[in-house]
């Protein structure tokens, strides 16, 4: 899988999640995707300062991505 179909399936990941996240007030974006095995993202806006941000990050964000790419 080259860099560019990554970063598709990536942003199909952040756009299941996205809808939970704006609905309290806060974003994803994509910041770098390093390697097939490693990405930044950013949560932003109200998840910035959620007590819950790791939380949502595991088990929401990782967990997600991780089943794009083994459908």
């Amino acid at each position: 899988m080259n860099k560019e179909e990554i970063i598709v399936n990536i942003e199909k990941a952040l756009n299941e999640i996205r809808p939970f996240l704006n609905s309290d007030g806060g974003d994803i974006s994509l910041v770098e995707v390093i390697d097939e095995k490693h990405v930044k993202v950013r949560l932003e806006g109200a998840c910035t300062s959620c007590s819950l941000s790791i939380s949502t990050m595991k088990a929401g964000v990782e967990t997600t991505i991780k089943n794009m790419f083994h459908k």
